[in-house]
């Protein structure tokens, strides 16, 4: 973990185990000043570990300087061993760089989305910030003028103050307020404890009732199991009923289909039957009026000359053949109408009970 640790914070130098297996003061110094460096490249450490006094004055400067600037707790006499037990003191320092470089790693990932959504935002989720700011800056403004009127009434103030320090202290008014003091400090002091005791007594009340709430909770539960392990004495006869409902309603609807569709056919047929009725009055008013218009010209015609006798008799021959057609038409229509006029449809919707009937 170390060496991928140091790998990771960009130290220039490979780092092996096997570096650690004898002591190895150069090396560790290297790595001490490297994260020291790197923790805060303003620091000034003497690199220098030629001697023994230098290396006792190196380790005890850089564990100062994790003491008081990383809160970080160094053996020193491990650190000066150069073993793998030193080791385990620079991985303490590695791992706080180490989660140092993860987090701004995420933090900056975090600012890269907050920059492409800062301009994003709704202006009405600033209303109340913007509220509370007006309301912050009235409250400056008459605090300001509240604390200029007592600066203005300083001098007078200094005066009184002066005097109340420079009066002798009577012992007998101190005494007096000091035991009021604590008289008042003492039934503080009583009301507290009487009130821890009622909270005493409440709680093992509440326990009480508690166990009685849970005594009854479970005799509800039981009496429910066994309602619902016992089958009802009418649930038979219900079943049955229900049954019948279900067959029952089927009828209906299979009735009540049936009774729509007749109606329908009902309605479908009186619509038929008006428009016959409709159409057969309109062909009979078209042949009255074609008869009259008949009748105006025979009347015209029969004021002509004698020279035109011969040709009108084969007309009126011709005319007395359509008259008998119209009139048999005529009389038909009359009573197609007076039949479909009087025809009247007796019957139910219910069929007999045999087919007999």
């Amino acid at each position: 973990d170390f060496t991928e640790m140091m790998r990771a914070l960009g130290y220039p130098r490979l780092i092996s185990m096997e570096n650690f297996h004898t002591p190895n003061f150069m090396l560790v110094s290297e790595v001490l000043l490297w994260l020291v460096k790197r923790y805060e490249p303003q620091t000034d450490i003497p690199p220098d570990v030629e001697t023994e006094q230098d290396r006792v004055f190196f380790i005890k400067a850089v564990a100062q300087f994790m003491a008081t600037k990383a809160h970080i707790k160094l053996n020193t006499k491990k650190l000066y061993q150069a073993d793998g037990y030193a080791v385990k003191e620079l991985l303490k320092v590695t791992s706080v760089l180490y989660g140092a470089m993860n987090t701004k790693g995420v933090e900056r990932a975090d600012m890269s989305e907050e920059d492409s959504t800062k301009f994003k935002f709704d202006l009405g989720s600033k209303i109340a910030d913007l509220k509370a700011a007006r309301q912050l800056a009235s409250e400056i403004t008459s605090q300001g003028a509240s604390l200029y009127d007592l600066l203005g009434k300083e001098v007078e103030l200094r005066e009184a103050r002066t005097e109340a320090i420079a009066r002798p202290l009577e012992i007998n008014e101190a005494e007096k307020t000091m035991r009021i003091a604590i008289d008042c400090v003492l039934e503080e002091v009583q009301k507290t404890k009487d009130m821890l005791n009622n909270v005493a007594l409440d709680e093992a009340n509440l326990e009480a009732k508690i166990e009685k709430r849970k005594l009854e909770l479970e005799r509800s539960q039981k009496r429910l199991q066994t309602l619902q392990s016992v089958r009802p004495a009418f649930m038979d006869e219900y079943e049955k009923i229900e049954e019948q409902l279900q067959k029952q309603y089927s009828s209906y609807l299979e009735k009540f289909r049936n009774l729509t569709y007749m109606e329908q056919l009902l309605d479908d047929h009186r619509r038929t039957e008006q428009e016959m009725f409709e159409e057969a009055a309109n062909m009979l008013r078209l042949m009255q009026n074609r008869l009259k218009e008949e009748e105006q010209h025979l009347l015209k015609s029969g004021n002509n000359d004698d020279s035109d006798v011969e040709i009108q008799e084969d007309e009126e021959s011709d005319s007395e053949l359509e008259d008998r057609q119209i009139m048999k038409q005529r009389t038909t229509m009359e009573a197609l109408l007076q039949g479909r006029a009087g025809a009247r449809i007796v019957g139910t919707m219910q069929g007999g009970d045999t087919e007999d009937d």
